[in-house]
C-alpha cells in the first residue's frame, strides 16, 4: 500500500492542517516509508510469540501498606472558607 499527495492532502485536510507543496512532498515520503515498514513488520512470523501488554516486563516497586494517623475530620475543616460540623459546604452548580 502507499500513500499519494491527494491521499496526504485528503487527511491534512481532516485534520484541519495546512501544508505547503513541498511539505506535501515530504510527509508522501514519510508515510509511504513508515507504510513500508509495517508491511515488512506484517511479513514476520509471529505464531509463536505471545502477546504483551508492556514491551518490557516490568515489576512495580511498591511500598508496604501502613496503617498511620490521618487528619482529623475537625482539623481538615478547619481551614475551610465554609463548613458545618460534618462536611464542606460548596455553592452549588447543578440547578
Amino acid at each position: 500500500m502507499s500513500v499519494s499527495q491527494s491521499d496526504v492532502k485528503y487527511i491534512a485536510g481532516l485534520a484541519k492542517l495546512k501544508f505547503e507543496d513541498s511539505e506535501i512532498d515530504s510527509l508522501t515520503e514519510q508515510l509511504n516509508s513508515i507504510l513500508f515498514y509495517i508491511d515488512k513488520l506484517n511479513q514476520l512470523d509471529t505464531s509463536d510469540v505471545e502477546p504483551l501488554s508492556y514491551p518490557v516486563e516490568i515489576e512495580l516497586n511498591m511500598r508496604d501498606d501502613i496503617l498511620k494517623a490521618s487528619v482529623s475530620r475537625k482539623e481538615a475543616l478547619s481551614n475551610a472558607p465554609d463548613s458545618n460540623d460534618e462536611y464542606f459546604k460548596v455553592p452549588k452548580v447543578i440547578g
